[in-house]
C-alpha cells in the first residue's frame, strides 16, 4: 500500500506499507522522511489510524521541507543532484568553484545548520570569518536561507540569472564533472589557478608523486594543473 499526500508545487511524500500479517502484527514501513518513523500499532487499529499518524508526521516536518524547498528553488544546489525528501544536506553554489555545504536538523530547521565551505582558502576563509562574526544575527523567526544571506553578507547566485553550468567545472585530472556520484570539491589554493578536482582523483595523484608528504590523513603536494 502506498500512502501519499499532495500539495500544490510540492513534491509527493510517499509512505509504503507492507501488511504480511494484518491485523495481528504491525505493518512494515518504508518512508521517505529525514527522521525515523515507526507506526504505533494495536490489533484493533485501522488503516485510517495509520494514515492519521502519517499526516501528523508530515505536519511535524513541514518547516523543514519548506526550508529545503526554498533553498532548492532559489539557489543553485550542486549536491545532491536530485534530493529526496529525506535528504538533510545541500551543497549550495556561492561562486565559481566556491560552495557551502549545509546540514539541516529536520527537528529544528530554524536553528543554525552545520556549514562547511568548499573552495580555495583565500576565498572561503573570509566567508568563515563573516559567519563566525555574525552568529549573533541568527534569527529563528526568519527563513534559513535569509539567515544564511544575512550572516554571510551576500546573495547566493540566482537561478533566474545564472545557469548551473556556471558552477560545474570539470575535474582537472579525470576531466569529468561527476565521478561515482561525487563532484569536484577540492580546489587549488593559488588564486591564479583555482582548478577544481575530485577528492579521490587528487588523493590518487598526490600519492604517486615522490615530492608529496602526508601528515596523518592529510596529503600535501603540488597542484596537478599549475604545479604550485
Amino acid at each position: 500500500i502506498a500512502l501519499k499526500k499532495k500539495k500544490k508545487r510540492r513534491k509527493e511524500k510517499l509512505y509504503f506499507l507492507s501488511l504480511p500479517q494484518y491485523p495481528t502484527e504491525p505493518p512494515d514501513c518504508l518512508v521517505d522522511f529525514p527522521v525515523q518513523f515507526a507506526v504505533s500499532w494495536m490489533p484493533q487499529d485501522s488503516l485510517i489510524d495509520i494514515y492519521n499518524q502519517f499526516l501528523a508526521a508530515l505536519e511535524s516536518l513541514k518547516e523543514f521541507w519548506n526550508a529545503m524547498d526554498e533553498i532548492d528553488g532559489k539557489t543553485w544546489v550542486l549536491e545532491p543532484e536530485n534530493p529526496t525528501r529525506s535528504a538533510t544536506t545541500r551543497r549550495i553554489a556561492i561562486g565559481n568553484n566556491v560552495s557551502v555545504n549545509v546540514e539541516v536538523d529536520p527537528r529544528h530547521p530554524n536553528m543554525l545548520p552545520e556549514c562547511y565551505f568548499l573552495g580555495a582558502d583565500h576565498v572561503v576563509n573570509p566567508l568563515r570569518i563573516k559567519l563566525n562574526n555574525n552568529l549573533h544575527l541568527w534569527d529563528p523567526e526568519i527563513s534559513l536561507l535569509q539567515n544564511l544571506k544575512d550572516l554571510l553578507e551576500m546573495d547566493f547566485p540566482s537561478r533566474a540569472v545564472l545557469e548551473k553550468s556556471d558552477f560545474t567545472k570539470d575535474c582537472g585530472i579525470c576531466y569529468a564533472y561527476r565521478l561515482a556520484g561525487t563532484t569536484p570539491d577540492q580546489v587549488c589554493d593559488d588564486p591564479r589557478c583555482g582548478q577544481p578536482f575530485h577528492q579521490a582523483c587528487l588523493y590518487e595523484w598526490l600519492q604517486g608523486l615522490p615530492s608529496s608528504r602526508q601528515s596523518f590523513n592529510v596529503i600535501f603536494g603540488e597542484c596537478p594543473y599549475c604545479n604550485k
